[in-house]
């Protein structure tokens, strides 16, 4: 397995932030970046699904990369995920990102068209060559992209020098064991199996519910490596009665998030972009419970 310590603890995955207009916001790109980094996570993960990626262009997407480097360059690892439905564009920001000085960049496959697997490998190392001295990530996330790693693909990936290891958001934790049995550094994805992540072998993780509650995440992590597991049993299951309580707003969970983070006195990240459903007044009930939760597990288990 390639050095991977630098990719090795708990990696949010960033929120976008829109002003009132609905337009990026750079001030609140920095400001959150500067909170996420004070709460001591490992790095952050820019431009994913929490970033809202697939609705936003290629000019926006360079634009919160770069502010978020602003603020992150030395002092957190960063993985920037640059892809987008078309080679081109991808590569656009492959080479963008590379010039910011990130760690590493990740995509998903082509979504929509069911391409095949020396498709989905070209598309990938096209969007490498664009950035020749940068770590990839495979992203693997086949409920949302339409399409899974298969052992064969990731194997013909492996022959690229640069691919170091698979972001992993697919809900067989299985899956993590099989690709780190390949020799790839695997990142768990879904929040509510973190610790199942780690226990199959993750050296780390990428989240979008970590922004609103890192300490738990950097608790469940601190908990498993001093091999206190019934402990880190305890906060996982209370995370993912967060996760449950965020899930069950009308809106999207990211508008609640950007809630949570505000009643949290953390940075104003404004809403989600359409079409994505925005927050609904029956939601801020939500985000209080939330919030409120999140507060008390942190007081209890912090």
């Amino acid at each position: 397995m390639k050095e991977c310590s630098k990719y090795q603890g708990i990696i949010p995955a960033f929120y976008a932030c829109y002003d009132g207009s609905g337009a990026i916001a750079p001030a609140a790109v920095r400001a959150l970046t500067e909170h996420l980094l004070q709460k001591g996570v490992k790095g952050v993960y820019v431009g994913g699904s929490s970033g809202e990626c697939i609705y936003q262009s290629v000019e926006e997407r360079k634009l919160v990369l770069e502010n978020v480097m602003a603020v992150a360059r030395g002092r957190l690892t960063v993985i920037a995920h640059v892809a987008c439905n078309n080679t081109r564009d991808s590569r656009e920001l492959a080479a963008h990102a590379e010039a910011q000085g990130v760690d590493a960049i990740a995509a998903i496959p082509p979504i929509y068209f069911h391409l095949p697997e020396h498709a989905i490998a070209r598309y990938w190392n096209d969007i490498s060559d664009a950035a020749p001295h940068t770590d990839f990530f495979i992203y693997n996330i086949p409920q949302l992209a339409g399409v899974a790693l298969t052992l064969p693909l990731l194997r013909e990936m492996q022959k690229n020098p640069r691919v170091i290891g698979v972001k992993n958001s697919s809900m067989p934790v299985q899956d993590i064991q099989m690709f780190r049995d390949e020799g790839a550094a695997v990142l768990n994805g879904p929040d509510e199996q973190l610790l199942s992540g780690l226990a199959a072998g993750a050296i780390g993780g990428i989240g979008g519910t970590y922004g609103a509650m890192p300490e738990l995440y950097l608790q469940i992590w601190a908990l498993f490596h001093r091999g206190r597991m019934e402990e880190a049993r305890e906060v996982q299951n209370v995370a993912c009665r967060i996760i449950y309580k965020m899930c069950s707003a009308q809106g999207n969970m990211y508008a609640v998030i950007k809630e949570v983070l505000r009643l949290q006195g953390g940075p104003d990240c404004g809403g989600v972009r359409l079409p994505l459903a925005p927050l609904t007044q029956a939601d801020r009930q939500v985000a209080e419970e939330s919030a409120a939760m999140i507060a008390a597990a942190v007081a209890k288990y912090c």
